[in-house]
């Protein structure tokens, strides 16, 4: 392996209002190699990567590549250069199909300016096959999932033939088989000599695929090794500055009464299919399966996102409806999505309006809404969920993907609900970031409230859930107790087809 630098970025410095977010940070990657980048949310990482596509001019620094000084103007001029990115938030046109996506911008053309879709449609079709991807490249990517979107933003990445690929947490919605695949794309990069900077914050990975890990701390470089120098406890410790000596909180309550009984629940679009499950008080109950199981699909349907074609919903013996989100918050409910970007968060407003925008009744008085009820709750929030953030008036999405997710926590956490449906609460965020999650959701058992944590990290459900419900092609294919589960029976259970 060549040990030739393809990228290398000396001294980067980048700030915004009231927040110095890169303070000198210098970064290199190999030919041939995957570099990890880790830290914690708001340590930078992404900060970085976007001075380098040119989503952010940097405020100094120098960034190389091939030996050559650089400077993007924006992401087209890196792709241009030969560097890609594909983005932990995906941004896609999803009314378009497949092959309109990947080639976004540059359509193949018939006599210099009519847009060829026999072309389009063939260069998309042998592009898929080389990945291994068995999308149809005419489907729209509104119906398809997180992690099959997912899987075709890497494959625009590689369609451009780029040097440098960035992937910014990629298998943050892939199933363990999908993330398998993602790592054979990989090798198949690396052999052709492209360098790829990954950053994730799931250990196991980080040390299985990479060469090299950068770990960065509050806008600084903190440290360089090759990866086989490094543990998973070496790592947290460097990015968190201290040890870190579990990953999951001791459970102490004892689950109670039933609170919550679903009954042969069915979805109008068949995605759920005679569903029934038990939910009882202070209980944390996990959802595990592949993509395509309905486990999505079936806590929208009780929040009243998704229409409902059979079945029952009772909560503490009494039947409702939840026909509408409005409904099912007036019940009790409370559901934190999977796609922050698309169904969580209101970009262009700031932190405290997205904090407390699910319970705005309360803030009314005579004289309006009340400002400083509102701010009062968004300071409780910034505190308790720890969010690095300048101020509460700061737009939310400028905050970093861990902090976003922290404040629509906070959000669902103050309008005091029951029942809490919580689709991968941790998607995107560090292993600090991570714990203080998992020792909030604990408390909330603990206080009595009832908890459904969909994950596809299965060390996650196992270290954190009471029970687990296994789900498969939109039905419920088995249930186990925490003292008997494991990651072999989960999976069983996850590929049975009924």
């Amino acid at each position: 392996m060549s040990e030739k630098l393809l990228l290398e970025m000396v001294d980067i410095c980048k700030s915004f209002p009231g927040v110095k977010a890169l303070d000198k940070v210098s970064f290199k990657l190999r030919r041939g190699t995957v570099h990890a980048l880790m830290g914690e949310n708001g340590a930078g990482k992404s900060t970085l990567m976007k001075c380098l596509f040119g989503i952010y001019s940097k405020d100094s620094g120098r960034i190389l590549l091939n030996g050559e000084e650089v400077s993007f103007k924006n992401p087209k001029d890196a792709l241009v250069h030969g560097v890609a990115m594909v983005h932990q938030e995906l941004n896609q046109a999803l009314k378009r199909n497949v092959s309109d996506n990947v080639w976004l911008g540059r359509y193949p053309k018939d006599l210099g300016f009519v847009v060829s879709e026999r072309q389009m449609h063939r260069e998309t079709k042998k592009l898929l096959s080389e990945l291994g991807i068995s999308t149809d490249p005419k489907t729209v990517m509104s119906r398809m999932s997180v992690a099959e979107r997912q899987m075709v933003e890497i494959a625009k990445a590689v369609s451009y033939n780029a040097e440098i690929i960035v992937l910014d947490e990629p298998t943050s919605s892939l199933t363990e088989q999908e993330v398998e695949h993602l790592f054979k794309i990989i090798d198949m990069l690396k052999a052709r000599g492209c360098g790829i900077i990954y950053i994730s914050h799931k250990m196991e990975e980080i040390l299985r695929i990479s060469d090299d890990i950068t770990v960065m701390r509050d806008g600084t470089h903190i440290v360089t090794k090759p990866a086989d120098q490094l543990t998973m406890d070496g790592i947290i410790k460097y990015m968190v500055g201290r040890e870190l000596t579990s990953r999951f909180p001791e459970r102490e309550n004892t689950p109670a009464e039933v609170v919550l009984s679903v009954k042969e629940l069915s979805s109008r679009h068949n995605h759920v299919k005679e569903v029934s499950f038990e939910l009882r008080r202070g209980e944390i109950l996990g959802f595990a399966g592949l993509a395509g199981a309905g486990r999505t699909e079936l806590i929208e349907n009780i929040f009243g996102i998704s229409e409902r074609s059979g079945g029952e919903i009772y909560l503490h013996g009494k039947r409702i409806r939840n026909k509408n989100p409005r409904e099912a918050i007036r019940n009790g409910f409370a559901l934190l999505t999977e796609e922050r970007r698309a169904t969580g968060i209101f970009g262009i407003l700031n932190i405290c309006e997205n904090t407390t925008v699910a319970g705005l009744k309360k803030y009314k008085g005579l004289l309006g809404i009340s400002d400083k009820e509102r701010k009062r709750d968004t300071r409780w929030a910034i505190d308790a969920m720890k969010i690095k953030t300048p101020s509460m008036k700061t737009q939310i999405r400028t905050l970093s993907g861990g902090n976003q997710q922290k404040v629509i926590l906070g959000r669902w956490l103050l309008t005091e609900p029951e029942i809490l449906m919580l689709d991968e609460p941790t998607r995107g965020i560090d292993v600090g970031a991570k714990y203080e999650i998992y020792q909030l959701i604990c408390d909330l058992a603990k206080r009595g409230k009832s908890i459904i944590v969909l994950s596809s990290e299965l060390p996650e459900l196992l270290g954190l859930c009471d029970r687990i419900c296994v789900m498969s092609g939109g039905r419920l294919t088995g249930e186990l107790d925490s003292t008997e589960a494991t990651q072999e029976k989960i999976m069983t259970l996850a590929a049975k087809n009924l």
